[in-house]
């Protein structure tokens, strides 16, 4: 396999933002505990897996430098639409709010450790953006792998 591309429906969702605290076990020690902040990140990175999986169609992780190549594809809100459905000309080109091209990154990456690549340091580059989706699609993350030493 040379390369995997797939799309995951649904609104990409960020990883990255962590909350740590302090209990105490039975024993009377004390350990931190690490959870995840953002409240969408484990379901959006379990969808990503599905799609992964199904996308690899049973081939094993890819080994060596990968590209990865990602559109975030992200909805607009309501108020960039008139009430007839258009947008609006004073709505914005570019999506350059929350969540940042990096959080939403490190979920997706974090997400197909395991299933398109042992680990994400294996990605040394490739192109990511995010946008807002055009009137003809929906949200969702465009993803395309691919293993560098096959094409050296």
């Amino acid at each position: 396999m040379t390369s995997v591309s797939f799309l995951v429906p649904g609104v990409p969702a960020p990883g990255g933002s962590k909350r740590a605290f302090v209990v105490q076990t039975r024993s009377g020690a004390f350990r931190a505990n690490v959870v995840e902040d953002a409240k969408r990140n484990a379901p959006w990175r379990s969808l990503v897996s599905v799609v992964a999986r199904q996308a690899m169609k049973g081939q094993p992780p890819f080994r060596g430098p990968i590209a990865l190549e990602v559109e975030f594809r992200m909805p607009r809100a309501k108020s960039h639409y008139r009430t007839n459905g258009a947008l609006r000309d004073s709505a914005p080109r570019d999506h350059t709010k929350k969540p940042d091209r990096t959080k939403l990154l490190r979920a997706l990456e974090d997400a197909l450790s395991g299933i398109v690549w042992h680990d994400d340091t294996q990605v040394i580059g490739g192109p990511v953006v995010k946008r807002y989706v055009r009137y003809d699609e929906a949200p969702g993350a465009a993803v395309t792998v691919v293993p560098l030493e096959e094409m050296r």
